[in-house]
């Protein structure tokens, strides 16, 4: 089997498709497929495209598949500060400024923060989180857990946000060593289900309770951009708006 077929039947699988139903979707014979997959047929770069697709791929894994079939990549991995990159930094910088008086930031793959605008800058320097470090590795900080009042309920939520998104990258160490880490948390306690599970953060006499919402571009033709995830933060109660906006007018 060549490393096509054994990539394609991999992913396949993980994403619960029968040959039948990827054949259907892709527009291909399920014979061809089923030769694909034996490595009895070479992929075009136009199949390998359909599958893609169809399988709903990381632009990383397409650029993979077609390394094993012999082609060269397609995808670009552009530097976040590259001039290339200006008219997305200047779109991102854009929604992060109108969310205040709330935070909002942009990060990657891997959590780490690429861009915040000035209410996050204020409130997440109370945590470390700053432009540059993961906020994963924040989340993992024993100091910053302490001040989470629900911490328990955030871990076990941040546990299974980090899953799925492994999982549809078909596994990344660093997501799945923090899943790891995040395991040690007390289980969370049965309550009444809210429509959303927010963050409560107490430390003085500090207190914000905040949910987000995440947006993704929708047309990626980049690796950077395949990762990148805008994430803004509201107010889940009254009292945290205040807050928010009486800090925005200080």
């Amino acid at each position: 089997m060549t490393q096509f077929a054994e990539t394609l039947k991999t992913w396949r699988k993980a994403r619960r498709y029968s040959q039948l139903e990827l054949a259907n979707e892709a527009e291909v014979s399920s014979r061809h497929l089923s030769f694909l997959e034996t490595g009895r047929a070479n992929p075009s770069r136009e199949m390998i495209q359909k599958l893609g697709e169809a399988l709903s791929l990381p632009l990383a894994v397409r650029n993979q598949l077609l390394a094993h079939a012999g082609f060269a990549a397609r995808y670009p991995q552009r530097v976040w500060t590259s001039d290339d990159m200006s008219p997305i930094r200047d779109a991102v910088e854009y929604t992060l400024r109108q969310h205040a008086p709330y935070p909002a930031i942009a990060v990657d793959r891997h959590w780490t923060i690429l861009q915040m605008n000035a209410p996050a800058e204020q409130l997440f320097a109370l945590i470390g989180a700053r432009v540059g470090r993961s906020l994963i590795d924040v989340m993992l900080d024993e100091s910053v857990q302490a001040m989470i009042e629900n911490w328990p309920e955030v871990a076990h939520h941040t546990s299974q946000r980090l899953r799925t998104e492994s999982a549809s990258r078909g596994g990344d160490a660093r997501l799945d060593a923090a899943i790891e880490a995040l395991a040690s948390a007390p289980a969370p306690e049965q309550s009444p289900i809210g429509p959303v599970i927010p963050t409560i953060y107490r430390a003085g006499d500090l207190y914000l309770s905040l949910f987000t919402t995440i947006a993704q571009f929708g047309t990626p033709e980049d690796l950077a951009l395949d990762d990148l995830k805008i994430e803004l933060f509201f107010p889940a109660d009254e009292a945290t708006a205040q807050t928010l906006r009486a800090l925005s007018a200080a």
